[in-house]
């Protein structure tokens, strides 16, 4: 559920459903540094920096403990699902994972059911990295949020999460809307 500014209570399908694109910005005297797209960019950089530093003095970097922390929190996880989570191309995650594994933090397995499969999972010396990832990204999150009310924490997430409905729903309109392409089954030729 969402708080309004009205106070009504939207559920995030409903939201999705019924939001209409809003007019708070215009070609006209557009702001980058007013931009919500900016300063959101501008946050997480921020809490992306705050992080590597802290992490920094274990040998762990931004590219290497998203990984080790989404493998951790799963007990394991495949290449492609880490590519596809992580936002990262998969031969990109491949030579990433090549220096996690070169650091003795991960171990890749092939999977006994299909061999296209590549299993990732932390190493004992893996494990006790990552779980340094939560504390560290605790206290950045702590420090950025300082001076925040626990309403303002809860209605500041449910504003970002109906955002990123409208996002998801942009997207699904528009692909609803493209043309098939000729390869599609429902235009192939009789």
């Amino acid at each position: 559920m969402y708080i309004i500014l009205s106070m009504s209570t939207v559920t995030s399908s409903e939201s999705a459903a019924v939001a209409r694109p809003a007019s708070f910005y215009s070609a006209d005297g557009y702001c980058a540094n007013d931009s919500v797209g900016y300063l959101m960019r501008r946050v997480l950089l921020a809490l992306t920096q705050d992080t590597d530093k802290r992490l920094e003095p274990h040998g762990l970097t931004h590219a290497q403990w998203g990984p080790l922390f989404m493998i951790r929190k799963s007990g394991s996880a495949t290449v492609a699902e880490l590519a596809r989570e992580l936002q990262i191309d998969p031969g990109a995650m491949t030579r990433l994972l090549d220096r996690l594994e070169s650091k003795g933090l991960c171990k890749r397995l092939r999977s006994t059911d299909d061999r296209r499969v590549v299993n990732v999972a932390l190493t004992e010396e893996g494990m006790k990295a990552a779980d340094k990832v939560p504390v560290a990204l605790a206290e950045v999150m702590n420090a950025h949020l300082a001076g925040f009310s626990k309403a303002e924490w809860q209605q500041l997430k449910g504003l970002l999460r109906r955002m990123l409905d409208n996002g998801d729903s942009c997207r699904e309109a528009r692909c609803a809307n493209e043309p098939k392409s000729a390869f599609t089954p429902e235009r192939r030729a009789p």
